[in-house]
């Protein structure tokens, strides 16, 4: 099944993944006029009525860039949505999304056939984080319009399959879009989503080491520094288990080997998890793709890099292939 028009506009198949706190404005215009999908979670926007002013922005800013760049259009954006009963302002932030009818939903943490059919009446389409092939039934059985696979080694909320288990199972049985999350740095990691069988790669982590993300110094330096190594699964500090810097638990006091289990009762997006520590805030995310990131640099520079990288990397397959 091709990809959806909605997608005819990408210099690359990539989605910049919605980076809790990080991801703002200025970060998905970037990747927008890059040539990837740009996106950022609703909650980002704080108070609530910040959303309806990001997605004015957003609109106008990228048709402005339409306009003087009639050659290079900017990609579609994307919202994520997470649809946890934590998060109680959930029908507000879809009601102002549907004032700017929104390209692109991300949904994650709960699938709701409502909030599906909301965004195709103003002619969006959404697509549903998974960490399994169970989880993927249930998300299109409930409407969504395509998926999102993350694998172990994602940034944030991650699962524990292998990109090869996952992809395999869902492309028995779903032919529609599939955007693969799961430590994608490289431009060759792009292609080899594409070889598992995604139409899509989902990036996050390498993002917050750009000029446009709204992260501290330190975390871009963070992501700069480390390696797959470096990286801490746990589900101490929201209640659902996820990928963060060791270093960062290291700063809080914490032990990033001796950690104890987290609680989903006591989760809250808006305001931490489990310790006085909060997520995203105190605690980064990050994937185990950050190997190939070498420097903090503008959103347009790391793209150019991914573009090279990608294309160099089909050109030696096909060399491969012939031989």
């Amino acid at each position: 099944m091709s990809l959806p028009p909605i997608f005819d506009r990408l210099r690359l198949p990539v989605i910049g993944s919605p980076l809790f706190i990080v991801s703002g404005p200025e970060l998905v215009i970037a990747q927008c006029k890059a040539g990837v999908v740009g996106s950022f979670p609703a909650l980002n926007a704080r108070p609530q009525a910040l959303l309806d002013e990001w997605l004015h922005q957003i609109t106008e800013e990228l048709a402005a860039w339409d306009r003087d760049n009639p050659d290079r259009l900017s990609a579609p954006y994307a919202v994520n949505q997470i649809v946890h009963k934590s998060n109680d302002r959930l029908e507000q932030d879809i009601a102002t999304c549907a004032k700017w009818k929104v390209p692109i939903t991300i949904t994650s943490l709960g699938a709701r056939e409502e909030l599906n059919q909301a965004v195709h009446g103003w002619g969006g389409i959404t697509l549903h984080d998974v960490i399994d092939d169970r989880f993927a039934r249930k998300a299109v059985e409930k409407g969504a319009d395509g998926l999102i696979p993350v694998a172990a080694g994602a940034g944030g909320h991650a699962g524990r399959q292998s990109p090869f288990a996952l992809i395999q199972e869902i492309r028995e049985w779903f032919d529609g879009p599939v955007a693969l999350s799961g430590a994608i740095g490289h431009g060759r990691s792009i292609l080899a989503a594409q070889a598992c069988g995604a139409d899509l790669a989902y990036i996050g982590s390498a993002f917050i080491a750009t000029a446009e993300a709204n992260a501290d110094q330190g975390y871009k330096d963070g992501i700069v520094e480390g390696r797959a190594a470096d990286i801490v699964y746990s589900n101490l500090f929201t209640g659902v288990h996820g990928n963060y810097l060791r270093q960062s638990i290291v700063s809080a006091g914490m032990d990033p080997d001796n950690l104890p289990e987290g609680d989903l009762k006591t989760m809250n997006f808006g305001s931490g998890g489990n310790t006085k520590a909060k997520a995203w805030k105190d605690i980064w995310g990050s994937g185990q793709g950050i190997g190939p990131v070498t420097a903090v640099r503008p959103v347009a520079d790391f793209v150019a890099e991914l573009e090279a990288q990608y294309i160099a990397a089909r050109r030696e397959l096909e060399a491969k292939i012939r031989l």
